[in-house]
């Protein structure tokens, strides 16, 4: 496992606060070919990226086996680049189950987001955080190495953050660092100062969703560690598409 835990370290030691690792998502081995091919360092998945483009819902919408048999055929383009696969929620797997199937695929990181999409709520924290201090034993124990990056989903759906939504994404992320967790990643959370606070308060690095309005060096001026699309490239992508082949008929 010398090779799979050297990748882990390399995607660990890139999480760097002002310095931050730069991910665009992709979604299958061809956009994992091109990201590679224009010098990133490593590669993330976009699990809404990969519902769509098997025709699915996100939100673990997809059947667990395809994601990861997508998520292999990632790995297996991205050759020696370490690659970290958002693998939503866990689908339901007992921790040693999850890493075992990241760790048959060569995955060397993954998001665990904190939401019970069964339910349609957040996760309680404390489960939440026992889960990943379990994932990360298991990951201890099987010897491979892995990066987890611990989403916290306190500000999905909401607009302004308010001290109280700051308090709880504070609590999440201590909890979850705690716990093992590598970064904590406050998705959908686009408000600087909230950032800022979130940075300079938790024990950890910080991953940002760049949404429009943020920029990379506006974010590394921030503090973050890792900057991440989601689906957007995905997005993009298909946008561009559309309108080529929407101008054939012209």
């Amino acid at each position: 496992m010398t090779a799979h835990n050297d990748r882990a370290a390399r995607l660990r030691e890139l999480h760097r606060p002002g310095d931050p690792l730069i991910l665009p998502n992709v979604w299958d081995a061809a956009s994992a070919r091109v990201v590679a091919t224009t010098g990133y360092p490593a590669l993330a998945t976009a699990s809404a990226a990969i519902a769509a483009s098997l025709g699915y819902e996100d939100h673990e919408g997809a059947p667990m086996e395809e994601m990861f048999a997508v998520a292999a055929r990632i790995v297996r383009a991205a050759e020696d680049l370490p690659v970290t696969v958002d693998a939503e929620a866990g689908y339901g797997l007992p921790a040693a189950d999850l890493v075992a199937r990241l760790a048959e695929i060569g995955a060397v990181g993954c998001n665990l987001e904190d939401t019970d999409h069964g339910a349609g709520r957040l996760t309680d924290a404390s489960a939440q955080a026992e889960y990943l201090a379990a994932v990360r034993e298991a990951a201890r124990a099987n010897g491979t190495d892995l990066v987890i990056n611990a989403r916290v989903d306190v500000f999905l759906g909401k607009g302004e953050p308010t001290p109280e939504d700051i308090d709880a994404a504070l609590d999440r992320g201590r909890r979850y660092l705690e716990a093992g967790a590598d970064s904590v990643y406050p998705i959908l959370l686009r408000d600087e100062t909230a950032l800022a606070t979130l940075v300079k308060e938790l024990p950890g690095p910080v991953n940002a969703l760049c949404l429009p309005g943020l920029t990379v060096s506006r974010l590394a001026e921030l503090g973050v560690a890792r900057i991440s699309w989601g689906p957007q490239a995905h997005r993009h992508a298909m946008g561009a598409l559309k309108d080529y082949v929407t101008d054939l008929r012209s």
